[in-house]
């Protein structure tokens, strides 16, 4: 009876190819299956599972028939070709399984730690350094993946050792060519490190109040509050100043100013405030008071302390405190509002007005009687 081989050694080889893939793809869905369940108690270990599967479902029947090509002969027409594209194909597939990877560790590290509570600073932080450190391991793998597909090539073997070998060389030719991404690069992994900004940081940037909704590698999105989006660069953050509302903690010390007349008493505001700060749910109990912060030719500044939990929170308590000051004065001692006055030449003649008269200036003869003591001069430079 004839072997199958007998009639071509090709036959064989692309029914054991068959063969192989379709075990391949079978056991991708077994193990999968199993993993998952496995994985159940570990959201971590989990998602890099679910990021995984598809690439795998690639990888499993690409590595069965690398194996299956490897066992051919040589003699084999075209066989050496194939065995390239392949291993090109298998580069490319583990270099797309080991970006999942680290993209589902990201999203497993970024989905126990939700930004989404009112104390979340250290949830800010993890998910900022998960997302900008997983985006640069991302990179570095692909490049890694790019240069080993070279390698494949015998007229680009120097070229892709190159990459991988000569990181002096790389940092010449991107320092020449490519100054921008890099630095961007760079100040990324500084800013994952050091946190300058986290992730839904309220910052201040060239006058705009926004959150950071997004780091990537290379910018930032700032959400305005407005909904405009303000697009940064990375290295910006690293070369200039900025504000960060939210740098150690999210609760702030809101402000209130408010003008009013000289002859406003004080002492009642004061005790209005006391008994309206316990119905704003905003208000996080922890401080508040009023104070006469200054003074000016024509009004008195008051101005109100209060705290709360967020910014969003302490925007929105300051607004309800200054509407409600207002319509307190307004209420109860609208006469003393802020006024303008003005001096009638005939009220002053006539005597209706009172205008207290300016004081003597007279010239002082003796030092002494003004409590004027002699101050030595001093020395010549």
């Amino acid at each position: 009876m004839p072997v199958l081989s007998d009639f071509s050694p090709w036959i064989a080889t692309v029914v054991a190819a068959f063969v192989v893939v379709v075990g391949a793809l079978l056991l991708h869905r077994v193990a999968a299956m199993v993993l998952l369940r496995a994985t159940g108690p570990t959201p971590v270990l989990q998602s890099i599972v679910r990021s995984c599967q598809r690439p795998t479902r690639l990888l499993l029947p690409v590595l069965a028939l690398q194996l299956v090509w490897q066992a051919a002969t040589d003699d084999m027409r075209f066989i050496l070709t194939i065995r390239h594209l392949n291993g090109l194909l298998l580069i490319a597939t583990v270099t797309w399984l080991i970006i999942s990877a680290i993209s589902g560790f990201a999203a497993g590290i970024i989905a126990q730690h939700p930004a989404d509570v009112d104390d979340n600073l250290q949830a800010r932080r993890i998910q900022t350094q998960a997302r900008v450190l997983s985006r640069s391991a991302m990179l570095m793998v692909l490049f890694a993946g790019a240069a080993m597909m070279l390698m494949t090539f015998p007229g680009a073997k120097q070229v892709g050792a190159s990459l991988l070998a000569s990181a002096g060389v790389i940092g010449i030719v991107a320092g020449l060519a490519a100054k921008p991404v890099f630095s961007n690069l760079i100040a990324g992994l500084q800013i994952a490190l050091a946190q300058p900004i986290r992730i839904d940081d309220v910052l201040i940037v060239q006058g705009e109040w926004g959150r950071v909704e997004e780091i990537t590698g290379t910018y930032v999105v700032l959400k305005i509050w407005d909904d405009r989006r303000l697009i940064i660069p990375l290295q910006w953050f690293i070369e200039n100043p900025f504000q960060n509302w939210t740098r150690t903690g999210s609760e702030l010390l809101g402000s209130v100013f408010l003008n009013v007349d000289f002859r406003m008493p004080v002492a009642p505001l004061r005790a209005a405030l006391e008994k309206m700060m316990p119905g704003y749910p905003e208000w996080d109990r922890r401080f508040f008071n009023l104070q006469v912060t200054d003074v000016t030719e024509k009004t008195m500044q008051l101005r109100v302390l209060c705290t709360a939990q967020s910014s969003s929170k302490a925007f929105d308590l300051r607004c309800k405190v200054r509407e409600d000051m207002i319509a307190f004065m307004q209420k109860e001692y609208p006469q003393y509002l802020p006024t303008m006055r003005f001096l009638n030449e005939k009220d002053v003649a006539s005597g209706a007005v009172q205008v207290p008269p300016e004081p003597e200036i007279r010239p002082v003869t003796d030092r002494s009687q003004a409590g004027i003591t002699a101050v030595p001069s001093a020395p010549d430079a």
